[in-house]
């Protein structure tokens, strides 16, 4: 599993043109799931979101977490993170998980993010999204387990 968070002021979500979901301040998580990953490593990777301390402090030191700041998470699936580019110019997908398994995980990180105590808005899994957002910072981080 891998996510990748970016620390934003905003975000929304569409989806067929239609809004979906909107955050204020909080992170954009982008979820990716390998093929053979498990409800352990999803169970984890909620836990390292919702605890991860990359918010500013009064110091000006990224010291609290989104919980601590009262943020919000928009969630969403991307099996293009699993996206293997080393041969060729076409990225091959074939570590990403299958869709069933791979959107089963996804809700159950979803829920066990919000069982952190962190309030969380989803995508549409395996649709073509629009995401629009105000990058704070910026702030990037990469976790892979």
């Amino acid at each position: 599993m891998k996510f990748v968070a970016q620390r934003v002021l905003g975000a929304s979500l569409k989806a067929d043109g239609r809004l979906v979901s909107e955050i204020g301040r909080g992170l954009v998580v982008f979820f990716g799931i390998k093929a053979g990953d498990a409800a352990a490593q999803a169970q984890r990777c909620a836990e390292k979101l919702a605890h991860l301390r990359i918010f500013e402090d009064e110091a000006g030191k990224m010291n609290l977490s989104v919980k601590d700041v009262g943020g919000e998470v928009l969630f969403v699936s991307q099996f293009t993170l699993y996206g293997d580019c080393a041969r060729g110019n076409r990225p091959s997908f074939t570590e990403a998980e299958r869709p069933e398994r791979a959107e089963e995980l996804y809700r159950y990180a979803a829920e066990r993010l919000r069982a952190q105590g962190v309030p969380v808005r989803t995508g549409v899994f395996g649709a073509d999204m629009e995401i629009a957002q105000i990058n704070d910072g910026p702030v990037t981080i990469i976790y892979e387990i």
